[in-house]
């Protein structure tokens, strides 16, 4: 159980106006040991607290291993490095294939847990430049994820992402996301979700309101900036 995974980087940033509106994508480098609250790391911040940030999305993890996938898709003359997604950890070998909802990590002195995939806007495009990127990295579920912090401490990059917990019936990221993102009104992957006690409690109340309505909630403004008659 107690699988080590040592992070890349360490990232945390400060809210500014860019791409055309407030945010705190860009992130720069952590060096030393630092503290991470229930709400994030020291020093983070975060611009839009609706739909960003929270007890339940702490942290935000990517895998390294994605840039290379996307400076593949898209010739473009750009540095696909990170925290080009405004990630706060940035891994090498952990990705949403591997990691389960749930899972839980000793971090330093902290202890972590894994709320729910990220769920991609458009804010992504602007960074980019790429139209409907938030769009392509949801049908791919190359999302990354988000930690709700369970014990504060000190944390570091050179300490380890220890897994110490698992849940019996734990759904890989790429398995949440194939469904809520894929395939979002079957009846069977909505309530299988809905026995993954560690889901976050919006993404939660979104898979009920499916089973209830039969109806998907509007994904365009966070896709695209806008509404669109075309787009869920």
């Amino acid at each position: 159980m107690k699988k080590e995974n040592y992070l890349h980087n360490i990232y945390r940033g400060n809210v500014e106006h860019c791409y055309g509106f407030q945010t705190a994508i860009n992130k720069s480098l952590v060096e030393g040991r630092l503290y991470l609250s229930l709400k994030g790391l020291e020093g983070d911040e975060c611009a839009d607290l609706r739909h960003h940030g929270g007890l339940e999305r702490a942290l935000h993890q990517y895998p390294l291993e994605h840039y290379a996938y996307w400076q593949q898709q898209y010739s473009i003359d750009v540095n696909w490095i990170a925290p080009g997604m405004g990630e706060n950890l940035s891994s090498i070998g952990m990705t949403e294939e591997t990691v389960c909802l749930g899972d839980r990590y000793q971090w330093g002195e902290a202890i972590i847990e894994v709320s729910q995939p990220r769920s991609p806007c458009f804010k992504l495009n602007k960074r980019w430049g790429i139209d409907n990127f938030s769009l392509n990295m949801q049908q791919i579920s190359r999302c990354g994820w988000l930690y709700r912090v369970i014990q504060a401490g000190m944390v570091s990059v050179d300490e380890p992402l220890i897994l110490i917990a698992q849940e019996p019936n734990a759904m890989t990221l790429r398995e949440v996301c194939d469904v809520f993102f894929g395939d979002p009104l079957n009846k069977a992957g909505l309530l299988k979700l809905t026995q993954q006690a560690k889901l976050s409690e919006s993404w939660k109340a979104k898979v009920i309101a499916r089973l209830e309505n039969n109806q998907v909630e509007r994904w365009d403004f966070r896709l695209l900036g806008h509404e669109s008659v075309d787009s869920l």
